[in-house]
């Protein structure tokens, strides 16, 4: 009788203790987990792109059996930076022409401007429309000035070594 009366008021208070620590854990999962719920359900839908139309110009095809992949210019010509590739069977969208008709100036998204040059060879005639001549952008300033270290060529000059002529003897 003494050890029940002892510790009564101790065991009352752990289970009432115990049964306020179950009721917090409780009340956290549950609202943890309507937490996740509603992150569930408010999925961002993000940006959906806008049909705009038909670009105006022609269209052609990179022609098939010339190259695994064309390449495609800042500029018209081969001295223009490299921007990027087409492949074969691609359909482009043409923009202009250089003036020669050399080079055509195609939509390209990526880059700054959205166009590049691509080599006119490499694509069929254009199936509809008739662009304009437009004018090249200028070529890009080079990164440095290839010179010539005079002392590095002096060394793959090649100085002749003299000889003695032959001399012609007599017959006697």
């Amino acid at each position: 009788m003494i050890f029940k009366t002892l510790h009564q008021p101790y065991i009352r208070r752990t289970v009432f203790i115990v049964s306020i620590f179950l009721v917090l854990i409780g009340t956290f999962f549950f609202i943890n987990e309507k937490a996740q719920a509603q992150q569930l359900l408010q999925q961002p839908t993000g940006t959906i792109p806008t049909v705009t139309g038909t670009p105006e110009g022609g269209t052609t095809t990179v022609l098939m059996g010339q190259e695994p992949q064309i390449n495609v210019r800042s500029g018209p010509g081969t001295f223009y930076n490299k921007v990027g590739v087409v492949l074969p069977g691609q359909e482009v969208h043409v923009l202009g022409k250089s003036a020669g008709g050399g080079w055509l100036l195609i939509i390209y998204p990526g880059i700054p401007g959205n166009s590049a040059w691509i080599y006119s060879a490499y694509v069929a005639p254009l199936t509809r429309g008739e662009v304009p001549i437009v004018e090249p952008p200028p070529t890009s300033t080079p990164l440095y000035t290839p010179t010539i270290d005079p002392t590095l060529a002096a060394q793959f000059i090649e100085t002749p070594i003299p000889t003695k002529l032959a001399t012609f003897t007599q017959v006697a």
